[in-house]
């Protein structure tokens, strides 16, 4: 897959991928890159953070259309930054946030779904 920067996603269609991914996994990385290849050391340390717990999990490029990925994201979790983790449908955090959980001993139990 070619990456085309100045290419984009209808917001609408991103809208629906976005809504489609949350309400349809127990818990979704929507991060810059892909799982084999992170674009970002955030998506990286998120990714890594959560595949300590879980083995199964969804993630999602939000490269294909960045600025329809975090107008559709700010929707949901009133954050425009990526990554985003959501858990049963509610916003965790970025890895920031997956990190200060991992620190107090409660990102296991957050990540249960």
């Amino acid at each position: 897959m070619t990456f085309q920067p100045n290419r984009s996603l209808p917001q609408e269609d991103v809208d629906e991928r976005v809504e489609r991914a949350i309400t349809e996994n127990d818990v979704v990385l929507f991060m810059k890159g892909t799982e084999l290849m992170p674009q970002c050391g955030y998506s990286q340390r998120a990714l890594e953070l959560i595949g300590t717990y879980r083995e199964e999990f969804e993630t999602v490029d939000t490269l294909e259309s960045l600025a329809e990925f975090r107008t559709a994201l700010s929707e949901h979790s009133g954050w425009e930054t990526i990554p985003q983790t959501f858990v049963d449908g509610e916003f965790v955090g970025g890895s920031d946030v997956l990190a200060e959980l991992e620190e107090r001993g409660e990102l296991a139990a957050t990540l249960e779904a």
